[in-house]
Order: structure tokens, then C-alpha cells, then sequence
């Protein structure tokens, strides 16, 4: 019951999480980035396990927007950082997210003029990608939808900018199975990639997502990021 319990709260605490990021991402104000993390309405351990959830875009605000986090929002996510390497039998996502928040993580001190975190260290392969089905490639992308940011360059963006079309097809099939979320990150990616078929029609297929999933925040922030993306500079 105990289990139970703690694991509905850390959901709940995710969704909270990512409302507190569109309510940024939609009005560029730093307060709501960070409400959830700074109001001490969930513990400790829950707010750094539901960081490690929400992953970089935790900080997609700073990074897109260039809206400075609350400092207690900072102190959460470097706690998550650091708390939880990945260890050396994790999956390759949970590898290349760690890489990622790390990366978030210095471009956000970085502009703050504050001192740096450590560098991300290695750029983690993706040879796992290398001949992996279009429907494969696209759930992996999904799940790594912090990667796909405006001008960001590592091995798993030139993966996504080498497949349009196996990434279209995977959000074509994303939406026909109601899956939003993997939708929604698929969307992402693909305002990013040059050569995406224009019969895809992207734009309406955004529409169709946020009008069908866009209650749950993890897929509103997709499409928010999404939005933001032809006209986003990184830190």
C-alpha cells in the first residue's frame, strides 16, 4: 500500500512538474517554471525521482527561453544530477537523458554567470540506433525528446536528421494508435528535421495531438517545445 501510495504521488508530482514547465513555456515567467519544486508540497526524494522523470526539459524554460529558474529549483535538479549516475547496465536512453541533464544543467549555469557544473563528460554512443525499425527509432526518440532542441548537435540528433521519413512514419503511427505522448515527442523532432514529407501535414497533425491529448502535461509540454522550436535559440 505503502508502495503504492509513494508511486501516485511521484505521478502526480511529474504532472505537476510538467505544468509548472507549459505555464512557462506559454507566459515566460520563472515563478511557474519552478512552483512545484519550491513549494515543498512533495518530499525530498519525490521531487528529485520526478526531475529524473521529466528529465532536461525540467529546465527547457532557461534553456529555450532564456528564463532564469528559481535558485531552489536550480539546488532540486542539480541534487537529481548528482544523486542518480546512470549505472554501467543502463538502458542507452537512461544514459543519453542523464547526458542531457547534465548538458541543460551547465548551459543554465553558464548563463547565470554562476559556477559550472561539470561537463557531461563523454558524449555517450548511438549505435543502438544504427539499424533500428522506424518504429523503434521513433519511441526511442520520443522518450529522448529533451535531445531536440535548435541547433543541438550530438549523435542522436544526426540519427533523427538522417531518418525524416522513418520519423514521420512513427508519428503518423503514434496517432493512429492514441498514443499522445510518443506523438507528441515525434512532433517535437520533426519540427527540427529537414525533409519531412509535406503530406505529413505536421501542423494539422500537431493540432489533431494537442486537441485529443493535450490534457495530460507531459504531451502539452511536447507541443509547446515543439512551438517554440523554428524560433528557439539555445543558451
Amino acid at each position: 500500500m505503502e508502495q503504492s501510495s509513494t508511486s501516485a504521488l511521484l505521478q502526480g508530482t511529474v504532472l505537476d512538474l510538467a505544468s509548472d514547465v507549459v505555464s512557462a513555456l506559454r507566459s515566460g515567467d520563472h515563478v511557474r517554471a519552478g512552483s512545484t519544486l519550491t513549494g515543498g508540497g512533495a518530499g525530498e526524494g519525490v521531487a528529485r525521482a520526478a526531475v529524473r522523470v521529466l528529465g532536461a526539459d525540467t529546465l527547457l524554460p532557461s534553456v529555450l527561453l532564456r528564463v532564469p529558474p528559481e535558485p531552489a529549483q536550480l539546488a532540486v535538479f542539480k541534487d537529481a544530477v548528482a544523486a542518480h549516475p546512470p549505472r554501467d547496465d543502463a538502458a542507452p536512453t537512461v544514459v543519453w537523458s542523464h547526458w542531457a541533464m547534465t548538458r541543460a544543467l551547465r548551459r543554465t549555469e553558464r548563463a547565470l554567470g554562476g559556477p559550472l557544473a561539470d561537463e557531461p563528460g563523454t558524449e555517450p554512443d548511438a549505435r543502438w540506433l544504427d539499424d533500428a525499425s522506424w518504429q523503434f527509432l521513433t519511441h526511442q526518440l520520443a522518450v529522448l525528446a529533451p535531445l531536440a532542441l535548435p541547433g543541438e548537435e550530438c549523435a542522436v540528433t544526426r540519427v533523427a536528421r538522417a531518418r525524416p521519413v522513418d520519423v514521420a512514419r512513427g508519428f503518423v503511427r503514434a496517432v493512429r494508435r492514441r498514443d499522445w505522448q510518443q506523438a507528441a515527442g515525434a512532433g517535437r523532432w520533426l519540427t527540427l528535421l529537414d525533409g519531412v514529407p509535406d503530406t505529413l501535414g505536421l501542423e494539422a497533425g500537431l493540432d489533431f495531438v494537442r486537441l485529443m491529448g493535450g490534457s495530460d502535461p507531459r504531451v502539452a509540454l511536447q507541443l509547446e517545445a515543439a512551438r517554440l522550436m523554428p524560433a528557439g535559440v539555445l543558451l
